[in-house]
């Protein structure tokens, strides 16, 4: 058995698809079959479009096989004139059954093979026929595959969507002139041809549809005219951050009646908290004089030096602003000494006079030991004592 060569891909690309169904498999294989009259071999390519097979008879192989699946004497006739002319019927007679309309009258069987890959048996009425081609490998198989079907059906699938008429109703010379430009403008210009070919939003999405529908896909894609231009711009690195930024507080959002009902809530000033009391420096007598204006300059400061007291809100101090002064008591003496800090509320230190001197009774004096005390610039000291009238101070 001869090889198959490239003189052998050539003489088939002229000749029609011939398609067999194996009834026990239920898988179809097309046939291209050539002969020639001169020499009297026989040449096949089979393929289930996957993988390609080939066989190539030369006139004694051819006439064995014959002699071979009809039960006749293999040995040829004795005269070779006759012998060649009963090739050349028996060779004719494999042509014709290679036909369009002799393959519908044949049987195709599968069975073990003995000299090549494959074993192909077709039988008629009164005859049989066996091909046992050989597996061409993956790479002839593909190319083969490539320029025999699947490059003439892109062409033809061209052709029949980019016709304003149905081909199926054309006359055959119609058909053939419309072929033949198709078949010119794809020859000469093969990749812009399968572009426009295949390009087509009408022609992508049906062959899509169709291939979904032959791979069982649950969801069937549909079919469109227009495909529409996307937008292919890419994210700069700060829509990224913010793309993340947005993707993570989604994630963590929490549920949107819970934001609402949080939104909706009336905003609620703190409350303050209670200072601590403690007695007024000065005796009982002087306290009942001095005490009221002391509790409204110590409860009434400023919303800044509370900030820096406290660091609470504004909104703290203005509530905390309006709540009436505390009865009778004066701040603790730990908040006294940061009113300081705050020129608003402190007021210059006067330089006492000397402790002992005659003025230490008078009512001025005892005014301005008041403010001292209230202000923390009289000095610290222990459990406070009352004030003798006309002597020392201990």
């Amino acid at each position: 058995m001869e090889s198959f060569t490239e003189d052998h891909s050539k003489a088939l690309l002229a000749k029609e698809w011939l398609v067999k169904v194996d009834s026990q498999t239920s898988t179809p294989y097309l046939f291209k079959f050539f002969c020639s009259s001169v020499d009297l071999m026989a040449c096949v390519l089979v393929t289930d479009t996957k993988a390609a097979w080939a066989e190539v008879l030369t006139s004694n192989q051819f006439a064995r096989r014959w002699r071979t699946c009809n039960k006749l004497s293999i040995s040829p006739l004795p005269d070779t004139d006759e012998e060649e002319s009963w090739r050349d019927h028996h060779l004719a007679l494999i042509g014709r059954a290679h036909s369009l309309g002799g393959f519908l009258g044949l049987t195709l069987e599968l069975e073990k093979p003995t000299s090549g890959d494959l074993a192909l048996q077709l039988e008629c009425n009164n005859w049989k026929w066996r091909w046992e081609p050989t597996f061409l490998g993956p790479r002839l198989s593909a190319e083969i595959i490539s320029k025999h079907l699947i490059m003439p059906l892109i062409s033809v699938n061209h052709l029949a969507f980019s016709s304003s008429d149905v081909l199926g109703e054309l006359a055959p010379g119609d058909l053939e002139k419309a072929t033949d430009k198709v078949g010119r403008t794809a020859r000469r210009t093969l990749d812009t041809h399968i572009k426009n070919a295949l390009s087509r939003p009408r022609v992508a999405t049906t062959l899509q549809r169709m291939t979904a529908m032959f791979n069982f896909l649950p969801e069937l894609p549909a079919i469109i005219t227009d495909a529409g231009t996307p937008d292919l711009r890419a994210l700069t690195a700060d829509q990224i951050s913010s793309l993340k930024i947005t993707v993570r507080d989604t994630e963590h959002k929490p549920h949107v009646g819970l934001i609402q009902d949080y939104d909706m809530a009336p905003l609620q000033e703190p409350t303050p908290p209670k200072l601590p009391q403690q007695e007024d420096s000065a005796t009982e007598s002087e306290s009942e004089g001095a005490a009221p204006k002391q509790r409204t300059l110590l409860a009434s400061p400023t919303p800044s030096h509370q900030l820096r007291v406290s660091g609470r809100p504004p909104s703290a101090v203005l509530s905390k602003d309006s709540s009436p002064a505390l009865p009778g008591r004066s701040r603790s003496r730990t908040e006294a000494p940061a009113s300081e800090s705050d020129p608003s509320l402190v007021r210059p230190n006067k330089k006492l006079k000397p402790q002992g001197s005659d003025d230490d009774d008078s009512e001025e004096e005892r005014k301005r030991h008041a403010a001292a005390i209230k202000s923390g610039a009289a000095a610290k000291r222990g459990t406070r004592q009352p004030l003798k009238r006309g002597g020392k101070r201990f």
